[in-house]
């Protein structure tokens, strides 16, 4: 072999790893959910802007649904508000519904707008308020206090829970071959704007679009077993026995839960990648290995 063509060779035999997979997938929709490390380490948020337009040039759909809790709390501490927690989920006020809007809706989703423009691609950022894209109502928590025989009913504000899924604003924008960059924002009857968990709108966007997979960015290598392992590919079956067994809990229990009811929708695969990974998106879409944990449906 000729003196530096060792390299060459290397990149030639990913190409040739990735062709069936471009293949397969081209005009399929990939639901990425957009968080965790991926979405602070300035390498790994221009990795991933490459990766979206890479999947978009050569023929998948990408659709990126983000989070943005961080900046969040950045804000509402520099204005002086205490945030609280109920269940892992933040107290919503109408002041702090406010400025979830400014950082989901403006900052954060106009940033990743930016970056995916800036690497050659045609992103359209959106909220789901846009196009009536997320019908969404307040949630409600109850809790089982033992003293009392009627369950506690906690307030948490302004924080939803989805009703019904409407397409029709991100079809548009997928055949107009644009990449559509949605804010877990939605609207309700009441008038009321809603701050939605982004695990679970992307698992409902997915399911809603028939997608092929869904690949949720995390900050862990993805689910493991009772050992510390990690667990590479698990069927439904067996990832709901090791939720009933409490193997799978805390901040993964609500991640593997949305990749369950995905799956069971319709979705061919969800993966929970660990976003720390620098190209986990490509890795997981174009190479037999992958990144992460892969939750598949029903054969």
């Amino acid at each position: 072999m000729a003196p530096g063509t060792e390299g060459a060779v290397a990149t030639a035999k990913v190409l040739a790893e990735a062709l069936p997979y471009i293949r397969r997938f081209r005009g399929r929709t990939m639901v990425l959910k957009y968080g965790g490390a991926a979405m602070t380490d300035a390498a790994l948020k221009q990795g991933f802007a490459r990766d979206v337009v890479l999947m978009k040039l050569v023929g998948m759909n990408p659709v990126v649904v983000h989070g943005g809790g961080p900046r969040i709390r950045e804000l509402l501490d520099r204005l002086g508000k205490t945030s609280e927690f109920v269940d892992g989920m933040r107290v919503t006020d109408g002041e702090t519904m406010d400025v979830v809007e400014m950082v989901l809706g403006g900052l954060v989703n106009k940033e990743i707008v930016h970056l995916l423009n800036r690497q050659g691609g045609r992103a359209v950022g959106l909220t789901g308020k846009d196009g009536g894209l997320i019908d969404a109502r307040r949630l409600a928590i109850t809790r089982h206090l033992p003293e009392r025989e009627e369950p506690e009913v906690i307030d948490i504000g302004q924080v939803g829970e989805i009703r019904k899924i409407d397409t029709s604003v991100v079809d548009m924008l997928v055949g107009a071959d644009f990449i559509p960059v949605i804010a877990p924002i939605g609207s309700g009857e009441d008038g009321h704007s809603y701050n939605i968990n982004a695990d679970v709108v992307a698992g409902r966007v997915a399911e809603a679009l028939r997608a092929e997979k869904l690949i949720m960015l995390t900050n862990t290598p993805g689910v493991l077993d009772s050992q510390g392992n990690l667990i590479p590919e698990l069927e439904v079956g067996e990832a709901q026995r090791l939720v009933d067994e409490g193997v799978i809990s805390e901040g993964m229990l609500p991640k593997v839960r949305c990749a369950l009811a995905a799956v069971q929708a319709g979705v061919r695969t969800a993966t929970i990648s660990d976003g720390r990974v620098e190209h986990a998106v490509l890795l997981e879409v174009l190479t037999d290995a992958g990144v992460g944990t892969q939750v598949r449906g029903p054969a």
